[in-house]
């Protein structure tokens, strides 16, 4: 399945029926009187976050969701049948943006979770409700309410505990690969990972849900290599693991530009509490372990760690930092009182 996190689509709700003009007309009954009925009311559009999806490609492919007209009144007093709704069926964590792409009319981040995207219009009043004792026999009657047309974007933000974060190469998908049942394509060229990976990983008894996003190059808020879009995928976690190349041959170069994209994204990523850890210390003796982890340590705010991702070697600690990170934000989100419950195994 193609992985799609950002579409546009037309929606429209339908047309409220017309009343119908009728009068009785019965053998022996000389004064029937109006007797014309409403007419039916349109159908809604509606979206409702659903499970099983992880990509909105199917709105590549049906862009255009139309809900069902009312069905016009009829005599002898019958009202139209109300229309169809439709429903989208999205994600979980999708935003649905005005066409303008800034205004947020929901954020689908819970599973069942229904929104009404556009109301479908009111039927129109048959010549019947018009009776009165100075007008008996009325000929009027109310056309139904026009449907809503609206242009939206869909975008797709994955639910995760935890991102990961770095410059291509950096050891990303390794470290997903290494830590879950999670097998996103490995390479020794850049840009491997060109679409969002989501791995559930475990440690003490724990479990958390991590995604593996497309490296950042210095420029990419710019459009350079793909871009940040995808730095939409980390908005909704808790904790970032940034992971530094010591094999670049410049790891502090390396970690100030993917803090300065961060910067330059928004969205209080900058912000967001980080765990820092220099990656592929299996190709370096101790001596350049001890330099490299010294540099780093007086441009970044906090501890660095040690890990490698293809030996194993310090990747348990790492984990328990990302999940100590991760329970002190439940903790933060539901309150002291709660604080026994911030974890479950």
């Amino acid at each position: 399945m193609k992985f799609l996190d950002l579409c546009k689509v037309y929606i429209r709700s339908g047309s409220g029926g017309g009343g119908a003009v009728s009068f009785r007309r019965e053998k022996y009954i000389e004064f029937g009187g109006p007797d014309g009925g409403d007419g039916g009311n349109g159908g809604n559009v509606w979206a409702e976050a659903v499970d099983g999806l992880n990509t909105l490609i199917d709105f590549r492919y049906q862009q255009h969701w139309f809900a069902e007209n009312g069905q016009h009144g009829m005599g002898r007093q019958r009202t139209g049948k109300t229309g169809e709704d439709i429903v989208l069926r999205v994600p979980v964590g999708t935003e649905i943006l005005d066409e303008d792409e800034e205004t947020v009319i929901a954020d689908m981040t819970e599973l069942g979770q229904r929104v009404l995207l556009a109301r479908g219009g009111n039927g129109g009043w048959g010549n019947l409700n018009f009776k009165s004792a100075t007008n008996q026999a009325p000929r009027r009657a109310n056309p139904g309410q026009e449907g809503v047309e609206r242009t939206l974007w869909l975008r797709l933000k994955l639910i995760a505990d935890a991102g990961l974060l770095g410059l291509p190469n950096a050891g990303k998908s390794t470290f997903l690969a290494a830590t879950s049942n999670a097998r996103p394509k490995i390479a020794d060229y850049p840009f491997t990972t060109l679409h969002p990976n989501l791995g559930v990983v475990g440690v003490d008894g724990a479990e958390f849900v991590m995604a593996d996003i497309p490296g950042l190059i210095e420029g990419a808020h710019e459009g350079r290599g793909l871009g940040d879009l995808f730095l939409g995928h980390i908005e909704r976690c808790s904790v970032l693991l940034h992971l530094v190349d010591g094999t670049s041959g410049d790891p502090v170069r390396d970690y100030e530009t993917i803090i300065e994209e961060l910067e330059a994204y928004g969205a209080e990523l900058a912000d967001k509490p980080r765990v820092t850890a220099l990656n592929k210390i299996d190709a370096l003796d101790e001596e350049e372990r001890a330099f490299l982890k010294e540099e780093l340590v007086a441009v970044v705010d906090g501890p660095v760690m040690l890990m490698s991702g293809v030996s194993g070697e310090g990747l348990q600690e790492v984990l328990r930092a990302v999940r100590s990170q991760i329970s002190q934000d439940r903790i933060r989100q539901k309150g002291p009182e709660q604080e026994s419950e911030a974890w479950r195994p």
